[in-house]
C-alpha cells in the first residue's frame, strides 16, 4: 500500500514511516518544506503526484500554549490544512487517518471519555482547531479514521519526559500538578496500531494510549525519575497552585480505548514499559 504521511519530522510522523518501511509499504512522508497544508494548490499537487491510497495526518500545531495567542495561525494548520487534505481525499477515493486529541473535550468528571461521544467543549484553541479538523474529515468522508490520543512523548521533537528530565539535573525539588489524569502515549508504540488500522477498513473513532491505567502528571514524573535514576523530589500541586500555563487544561483526560479490542486491535503496551524503552532509545544504558 502506497501511505502519505504528513509531519514526517514531528514525534509521531517520523514513526508511523519508520513502521509502514518495516512492513514493506511504500510510505511518502511529507513535512512543511514539501507540502504546505495550509496552501491549497500545495496539497492538491503533492497528493496528485504521489496518488497514495491512504493518508496518515499526523501534521499540526501542537504548542497549546503558543496557540492562546496565534488563534489565526493555528486554525489554517490544524483546521483549514485538515480540510484541504479532506478534500483531496475525497477526489482521490483514499482512506484518511486523522490524529486528534483528548482536548476536544472539556475534561469534566472523572469518567473515561468513549470514542463515539459528542460532547464537545474544548478549553484552548489547540483542541478548538483540532476539533475543526475531525468535524472536516467526518462532514465529508466515509473512509475515515479519527484516533484521538494524549501525553504523547517520541524520539523526535520536545515532550514532557524530557522536559523532565533536563529540569532534574539542575533542581533538587520539581513542582508538578497531580489534579489532570490521564494516561501517556509512546508514537513508536502508536505507529504500530496507526498502521495496523490503516491496512483494515474498520472505519470510524478510536481512542488510543498505552495501557497501564490512568495517572497524574506528578505520577508520571516520579517514575520517569525513578526509572532514570534521579532522586530528584516531586511536589504534587495543584493546577491553580501551578498557575503557569497560559492555555485551560482538562482536568479528565482518562479516554476509553475499549473500542480498540472490540474491533481487534491490538491494544498498546504499559506505559511504564513504553517508558523503559522509551529511556534506553534516548540514552541507552547512560541515563545520566
Amino acid at each position: 500500500m502506497k501511505v502519505l504521511v504528513t509531519g514526517v519530522k514531528g514525534q509521531l510522523g517520523y514513526d508511523v514511516v519508520n513502521e509502514l518501511n518495516c512492513r514493506g509499504h511504500i510510505a511518502v512522508g511529507v513535512d512543511k518544506e514539501e507540502m504546505d497544508v495550509t496552501d491549497e494548490a500545495s496539497v492538491a499537487r503533492v497528493l496528485n503526484e504521489v496518488k497514495p491510497e491512504a493518508v496518515i495526518h499526523c501534521a499540526a500545531w501542537t504548542a497549546v500554549d503558543a496557540a492562546e495567542d496565534n488563534e489565526e495561525s493555528v486554525r489554517l494548520v490544524n483546521a483549514v490544512g485538515t480540510e484541504n487534505i479532506v478534500l483531496e481525499c475525497k477526489k482521490l477515493g483514499c482512506k484518511l487517518l486523522y490524529v486528534s486529541t483528548d482536548y476536544v473535550f472539556d475534561g469534566r468528571g472523572d469518567e473515561p471519555w468513549k470514542p463515539d461521544c459528542k460532547d464537545y467543549k474544548p478549553l484552548n484553541i489547540y483542541g478548538k482547531t483540532k476539533l475543526e479538523g475531525e468535524l472536516a474529515v467526518a462532514g465529508a468522508l466515509e473512509k475515515f479514521f479519527i484516533v484521538r490520543i494524549a501525553w504523547v512523548f517520541g524520539k523526535n521533537g520536545k515532550n514532557f519526559i524530557k522536559t523532565m528530565l533536563n529540569v532534574g539535573k539542575t533542581h533538587d525539588t520539581v513542582r508538578v500538578v497531580n489534579d489532570q489524569i490521564g494516561t501517556p502515549t509512546y508514537t513508536f508504540d502508536l505507529a504500530r496500531l496507526l498502521v495496523d488500522m490503516i491496512e483494515t477498513d474498520k472505519y470510524g473513532y478510536y481512542h488510543a494510549t498505552n495501557e497501564g491505567g490512568y495517572i497524574s502528571w506528578y505520577d508520571f514524573t516520579k517514575e520517569i525519575f525513578r526509572q532514570a535514576g534521579y532522586s530528584t523530589k516531586v511536589i504534587p500541586v495543584t493546577t491553580a497552585e501551578y498557575g503557569l500555563s497560559k492555555a485551560a487544561r482538562p482536568f479528565n483526560s482518562r479516554l476509553d480505548k475499549s473500542k480498540l479490542t472490540v474491533n481487534g486491535f491490538k491494544p498498546l503496551p504499559d506505559w511504564k514499559d513504553a517508558l523503559s524503552r522509551y529511556l534506553k532509545e534516548l540514552y541507552g544504558s547512560d541515563k545520566s
